[in-house]
């Protein structure tokens, strides 16, 4: 006979798929718990049962080879129905069970008594359950110690669900934490790095006990005549053209290049591991690349600017991230004033002179 489904079984499934316990692998905790139920109750099977919508599962056994049955004829789908054990003496003399075929085939089912497994609100999940092939009662000694070994599994099925819970909130706060840490050295205006990430960057890269002249440049660049832009088209088109140049430039860089902005329309080009030679070049093609850009394309308006840059180079150039910085910045101020659109380094370079490339 099958059993009638419980009266609250969709919140009873639900809480039973809270627990994410279906189908995962053995524990040595249910082991434990099944192999002294059937030690204590001197049966030959038990075993942690669950109730699915169509299936009963174990989670543990003893004396059984399978890893579920169809709800159909589980005895454990009738034992959620009860408040307290379900005990069988004869499966054969109860009308339930007589024509069963866990009864009248193998595992050749006499005796059944099964503990319900009850969650902290009341759903009934499934039973720890004892069986024998043979007609049977249990003591009343026997009959707690089930009673209580049931109250166990339902301890170590909160115990996972609290580590799982807890493994999430650690999973969503380490998240949390990233997009912070992440939103701190970003800029709301470009996308890309803040002044915050240039000087954590650099005062990991040149700090004490770094690898020894680990090559490093450092770009600095603005726009030329942005005032203009911002006067003509406002503020807020104004910060899309610097979001465009941004994304301009960083087409011009490798994966490991980091572009920052500076402020304003003040940027800064970070060039790990290059030479002034290869930073030069990259330079070169950054400027080129906003020279030859029309913005604002998408606003139906073809908008043209120019940078000037200033370039300096770590260890050749400079020897620490404030002498950097500045040569960098004093590259940019002179190519200012020699007239706009071009390179310029922040100290004279002794050998040949690439100051004002244009």
């Amino acid at each position: 006979m099958r059993a009638a489904l419980p009266q609250n079984e969709s919140e009873r499934l639900r809480s039973l798929h809270d627990y994410d316990i279906l189908d995962t692998l053995p524990e040595d905790s249910y082991d434990d718990i099944t192999h002294l139920a059937s030690e204590i109750c001197g049966a030959p099977i038990s075993a942690v049962t669950l109730v699915d919508r169509d299936r009963q599962w174990f989670k543990s056994t003893v004396g059984l080879a399978v890893q579920e049955t169809s709800r159909d004829v589980a005895f454990c789908a009738h034992a959620i129905l009860e408040a307290d054990l379900l005990i069988v003496p004869d499966a054969r003399a109860d009308e339930r069970f007589s024509d069963n075929p866990l009864v009248t085939g193998e595992p050749g089912i006499r005796f059944y008594a099964g503990a319900p497994l009850v969650t902290p609100k009341g759903a009934l999940l499934g039973t720890l359950c004892v069986i024998d092939r043979v007609q049977r009662t249990l003591s009343d000694a026997q009959a707690q110690a089930l009673r209580a070994l049931s109250r166990q599994v339902m301890a170590q099925l909160e115990l996972r669900r609290h580590i799982a819970e807890q493994k999430r909130y650690r999973e969503l706060l380490e998240d949390a934490n990233g997009r912070l840490e992440t939103a701190s050295v970003t800029d709301d205006v470009s996308g890309f790095f803040n002044t915050r990430f240039l000087h954590q960057y650099l005062d990991r890269w040149l700090a004490p006990g770094a690898e020894d002249a680990k090559t490093l440049s450092l770009v600095f660049f603005d726009m030329d005549g942005f005032k203009r832009v911002v006067d003509t088209h406002g503020h807020l088109l104004g910060a899309k053209v610097l979001k465009e140049v941004a994304q301009t430039v960083h087409g011009q860089l490798d994966p490991e290049d980091c572009i920052v902005r500076y402020g304003g329309d003040e940027f800064v080009v970070i060039l790990p591991e290059q030479d002034s030679e290869s930073a030069l070049g990259k330079t070169e093609r950054m400027k080129r690349a906003i020279r030859s850009t029309p913005f604002l394309r998408d606003e139906g308006l073809e908008v043209h600017v120019t940078a000037s840059f200033g370039l300096a180079s770590y260890p050749d150039e400079a020897t620490e991230k404030r002498e950097l910085l500045t040569l960098a910045d004093q590259g940019l101020f002179r190519s200012k004033a020699k007239g706009k659109d071009r390179i310029s380094r922040g100290a004279p370079v002794h050998a040949t002179t690439r100051a004002g490339v244009t």
